[in-house]
């Protein structure tokens, strides 16, 4: 049985993923990293990238959370080279930022909620096999409700009278998805209790990513080095916030629901 913590990690070939497989090359304990993504020359692409990972090993899949074949065949793919995993990093998404309708309601849905929960659900048998099984989704901090309900959020805004309204704040469908989400997190908590699994939500901050397609915007906006999204992510799996399980939890704090 190999002495690594074997950890899987969906959407790895860019932004958050990314900084946290490169977080995790600098651990002293060894770690045997599957790096997922939908397309199979970015993620070998991303891997190269890092040269020499030392006493760590990573290995490429490909994964479309749109797809229950590709989910299927990342398992087969995994379990053919493990008898179990210690870690499920439930790190794509989508980020739709357009106004508000039926389509982007569901691409985010899909993507987010539907996917999410299914690449869960089939790597579980792995994960429960785990001395100390861990299971993380990336959330965001703009999927609280009580603070997007604060009339001092920036995204509590009241329009004139009448309809229809000016356009407001983008990514509706990002940010209920990301709420449904942490309903999903909150059930696995639940059902996972007796099997050791400690469970949680990720929101990192606003960090300068390409989710939703442009960096540059979310920059100007104050967003921070994606490196903090990826330390995070390794410090959460290396047991700092172990007293926070069910929980949604900041960098510094526990997030509001």
């Amino acid at each position: 049985m190999s002495d690594k913590t074997i950890v899987v990690i969906t959407g790895a070939n860019t932004g958050i993923g990314y900084e946290a497989i490169k977080a995790f090359l600098t651990a002293t304990k060894p770690y045997q990293i599957f790096v997922g993504g939908r397309s199979p020359e970015k993620v070998e692409s991303a891997i190269g990238s890092f040269g020499s990972t030392g006493i760590h090993t990573l290995i490429p899949f490909q994964l479309d959370l749109l797809s229950d074949e590709s989910i299927g065949a990342a398992y087969a793919k995994i379990s053919s080279e493990v008898d179990h995993i210690d870690v499920l990093i439930n790190n794509a998404g989508a980020a739709t930022n357009t106004p508000t309708s039926r389509a982007t309601l569901l691409q985010d849905y899909n993507v987010n909620v539907a996917g999410t929960y299914v690449v869960t659900e089939t790597f579980l048998p792995l994960l429960i096999k785990s001395s100390n099984p861990r299971l993380l989704f990336l959330t965001s901090g703009l999927s609280s409700q009580e603070e997007a309900g604060q009339k001092d959020s920036p995204r509590y805004v009241n329009p004139p009278a009448g309809w229809p309204k000016p356009p407001g704040p983008m990514f509706l469908s990002y940010r209920t998805s990301k709420t449904a989400l942490n309903m999903i997190m909150i059930d696995f908590d639940r059902l996972l209790k007796n099997d050791g699994v400690k469970v949680w939500c990720i929101s990192p901050g606003m960090l300068a990513t390409n989710l939703g397609g442009d960096k540059e915007l979310l920059k100007r906006l104050g967003a921070e080095d994606p490196y903090l999204g990826g330390d995070f992510i390794k410090n959460v799996v290396e047991g700092a916030r172990d007293s926070d399980t069910g929980k949604v939890v900041r960098r510094d704090e526990i997030q509001r629901w």
